[in-house]
């Protein structure tokens, strides 16, 4: 893994190929290996970048006075462009939705495209069962860790309420012992991941911040799961319309995590997005 100072701290990212820079980013409690079965089948001609942001599976806590908030996470993902001075950037989005707020923000000047996977989007914060029983577990003391043990439990971690509605097909404990791991080990995650959880949110801002959208004239493609609990199917379709060059693709048989539900079926998508020639 490589390293990058941002005003919020050291961020892990890895990088493979050469090209036009592809920045994946993932959700809570994950990590950038939620992309592992997608990255060798994308096509070559491209960096992949794949940063691991402080959203509770990181192994490197961030400053002590960082602002983890929502807001302060959208900036981190712009201060990690301009660290890595990347320039027209293909930026995909996956279960976490906040980044889809750089242009609210007005800090998507580094971003040429974007790929939108099923993730957060207008008044879906916290998203589901799932979202709202991270919330519920981070107001309560010792609440993440016991969280997090649960997930190593194959049976439990099928449960509506964790990873159940996320993925069709079951989470492989590698990836669950990887997920947890720094979270269960590192108290300065856990602030972390606290800071983002607790902090507030705005039901109508958040919707004003995802229609703001709008002002983003590069090509988007929205590559929805219509069968997930999670992220309504309405919202894949309502983001599309949307976008000023929006277009919109579905992922059949996958919950929200699509890459690993089916990964032939996602790298498809983007490889055929990320080769098209940019219209005119």
């Amino acid at each position: 893994m490589r390293e990058v100072e941002v005003p919020a701290g050291v961020i892990e990212y890895d990088t493979v190929g050469s090209g036009p820079p592809v920045v994946m980013l993932h959700g809570l409690l994950m990590d950038h290996t939620v992309w592992d079965r997608v990255l060798p089948l994308l096509p070559p001609g491209f960096t992949y970048v794949r940063p691991v942001l402080p959203l509770g599976s990181h192994r490197r806590p961030m400053n002590p006075d960082a602002d983890l908030t929502l807001r302060g996470q959208v900036h981190l993902v712009a201060d990690f462009l301009d660290a890595l001075a990347l320039d027209a950037v293909t930026l995909v989005h996956s279960d976490w939705g906040g980044a889809l707020f750089l242009t609210a923000r007005g800090r998507d000047q580094r971003v040429a495209r974007q790929v939108i996977l099923p993730c957060e989007a207008f008044d879906n914060f916290p998203p589901g069962l799932p979202g709202k029983m991270v919330t519920l577990v981070a107001r309560v003391p010792g609440g993440l860790r016991f969280a997090a043990r649960q997930l190593r439990v194959g049976a439990l971690r099928r449960l509506p309420v964790l990873f159940g509605q996320m993925a069709r097909r079951p989470v492989p404990d590698d990836l669950v012992r990887g997920w947890t791991a720094p979270l269960l080990r590192e108290p300065g995650v856990r602030r972390d991941l606290l800071a983002y959880c607790r902090s507030a949110l705005d039901k109508e801002e958040l919707v004003r911040d995802t229609e703001a959208l709008r002002g983003f004239t590069g090509e988007t493609l929205v590559l929805w799961s219509p069968g997930n609990r999670v992220m309504p199917p309405e919202h894949g379709h309502r983001l599309a319309r949307l976008l000023p060059a929006g277009q919109y693709a579905e992922v059949p048989d996958a919950h929200v995590l699509s890459m690993l539900d089916e990964p032939e079926i996602v790298a498809r998508e983007m490889g055929r997005f990320l080769t098209s020639p940019p219209a005119r």
